[in-house]
């Protein structure tokens, strides 16, 4: 999705640093949102990724560059001049209050009349649909119905960007597909513009309509989760996003050829470095009993009742393949191939990607 028009960017970081004494934390970022996206910004731990939300939500003091929030700018401006509200991984309630109350506290803050306080109270929380819950207390509450409760308090603001922290890392796994899909339909209903934070690349590939992918405070690359999935920028990025991830097999190139142990695989590309890495995506290979590129011998077999993965060496390297349902081999040497097409080549130095498709 391209952002071309500033005038309807909700959100532009420009150049923007983030240091603390001589540690540099946040790297020349460049993002542009448009409005209504719904922006996920992932990567492993210690990234960046919650620091440049603090920074978006004015919580860190920018330390370079430039970001404006609809068009104004407010690098240097505090959070309630900024038009922003917050979901916490920390749900962060009035034990003492009711679900209506703790949803409508800012506008009380705010001295919104009552009868309009009200009002936004009950449509928020039909919204949410926990209109039902508005007299219970928190401690009353399941842990996804107090997120929602979190997501109201929010939501009542009707902000330009809503900055999302991590909302489900404290719900256990069954709970955190639900919410996610709550969460997803949530923004088809309301076309908010959401940035949101997660270290989780499912969470990010099933939300968002863009990913930023941030590793030591530098952005990794910026897409689609479609972009981001079949054309990774690096070798990281392939290895992150996917789960499981893309396998890297150090491979040669020679003579119109990328060799990988035994196996000769043709490309049409005729300038490639020696040096590569093969990726293909472990659901990509397939059985094949003729003009397979690898004759497999699995390590390990994993049956999961939907699919099989096949854990064996290829080139030196530990390969897994995803195949659908309860696979059972013939033999002990299964010849599987992988679409071309898919495959990606990486330079082995730099990790950058060279080429998608043989």
């Amino acid at each position: 999705m391209a952002v071309e028009h500033a005038e309807n960017l909700t959100l532009s970081a420009q150049s923007l640093k983030k240091s603390y004494g001589a540690v540099d934390v946040l790297h020349d970022i460049n993002v542009d949102m448009a409005e209504g996206e719904f922006l996920v910004l992932v990567g492993p731990s210690g990234c960046g990724k919650s620091t440049l939300l603090n920074c978006i939500a004015g919580l860190e003091e920018i330390t370079g560059g430039t970001l404006r929030i609809a068009g104004i700018d407010v690098t240097q401006a505090p959070p309630r001049d900024r038009d922003i509200a917050m979901v916490f991984q920390s749900y962060a309630l009035y034990p003492t209050m009711s679900v209506g109350e703790n949803i409508g506290f800012g506008m009380k803050i705010r001295k919104v009349p009552k009868p309009d306080m009200e009002a936004k109270i009950r449509s928020v929380a039909e919204l949410l649909q926990i209109d039902h819950l508005l007299d219970r207390k928190p401690s009353q509450l399941s842990g996804g119905q107090r997120q929602r409760v979190a997501m109201g308090r929010a939501l009542v603001r009707d902000p330009k960007l809503f900055l999302f922290d991590e909302p489900l890392s404290n719900l256990d796994a069954k709970l955190r597909v639900e919410m996610r899909a709550e969460i997803k339909r949530l923004h088809m209903r309301t076309g908010a513009s959401i940035v949101y934070v997660t270290h989780d690349q499912v969470e990010a590939m099933t939300l968002a309509s863009r990913i930023v992918v941030l590793k030591d405070g530098h952005i990794q690359q910026i897409g689609t989760p479609g972009e981001i999935y079949d054309t990774p920028a690096n070798t990281f990025v392939a290895d992150f996003m996917g789960s499981p991830p893309m396998n890297l097999v150090p491979a040669l190139f020679e003579g119109g050829h990328v060799k990988v142990g035994d196996s000769r695989i043709t490309t049409a590309h005729s300038h490639l470095p020696r040096n590569v890495y093969l990726g293909v995506r472990p659901e990509h290979f397939h059985a094949a009993p003729e003009g397979a590129h690898v004759e497999a011998v699995p390590d390990l077999m994993e049956d999961t009742g939907s699919d099989t993965y096949l854990t064996f060496t290829w080139g030196g390297t530990d390969v897994l393949a995803r195949m659908p349902g309860r696979f059972v081999p013939t033999e002990r040497v299964i010849p599987l191939s992988f679409d071309p097409a898919r495959a990606s080549i990486f330079d082995r130095q730099s990790g950058q990607r060279i080429t998608t498709g043989l």
